[in-house]
């Protein structure tokens, strides 16, 4: 794989729909004027977001064709990668941010996913979609099925997520890492912060999605 990217010809386009709150929540905890890689950055609604307000040096490596063709048509610097193959290649501390967004519960595997996040950023930012969620829960129990909702959109045989996670989990595995967490926000269903002050089981029961910043400990 090629990591070197030469910067983009136009300035990237400005958003045109109104960005999701999960992704306002991201940019809210991005330093203005960092140097960001975005991994699994989709059609590139995150990357674009944080260039045009927290005025970033933004990267991005996305799996599909289609998303990095999107990319590169707003004028952004992305280039084709698989996060659970190519982030070796990045050397240590390379960016002040790395950010996983609604990607992790799709890599085969998270855990060296995550290390690599923390290896290659001074700071790592990780959203998911929280399977321990009362909606997920219910559907579970009340239609016997796996869960369809905004977050989890796919059906089962269609859907490109495999290791799917709750809140607890992933706190679990931060701790397993060593690593520290520096903001955790629980997102409900649409798309406001759980209170602040609930303790976890609160998150991981009323929260559609967590969004945690995370630095090595």
């Amino acid at each position: 794989m090629t990591l070197a990217t030469t910067d983009p010809i136009v300035a990237p386009e400005t958003l045109s729909v109104a960005p999701r709150p999960d992704h306002l929540l991201v940019a809210e905890m991005v330093a203005p004027g960092s140097r960001v890689l975005d991994v699994g950055c989709g059609d590139g609604a995150l990357l674009r977001l944080l260039i045009e307000r927290r005025g970033v040096d933004g990267r991005g490596i996305e799996l599909s064709q289609s998303g990095v063709n999107a990319c590169v048509s707003h004028g952004l610097s992305v280039i084709q990668g698989d996060a659970d193959a190519d982030l070796g290649y990045y050397p240590d501390d390379a960016f002040d941010y790395v950010v996983l967004s609604q990607t992790l519960q799709a890599t085969r595997r998270p855990k060296a996913v995550v290390e690599d996040l923390l290896r290659i950023g001074r700071r790592a930012i990780v959203s998911f979609p929280n399977f321990g969620h009362w909606r997920t829960r219910s559907q579970f129990f009340l239609r016997g099925r796996m869960p369809q909702n905004a977050n989890l959109p796919e059906t089962w045989f269609d859907t490109p997520n495999i290791h799917l996670c709750t809140i607890r989990d992933f706190v679990d595995l931060v701790e397993l890492l060593g690593a520290r967490i520096e903001r955790a926000v629980a997102l409900d269903a649409t798309g406001r912060p759980v209170r602040v002050n609930a303790p976890w089981w609160v998150w991981n029961l009323f929260g559609a999605q967590g969004v945690f910043l995370l630095s090595r400990g």
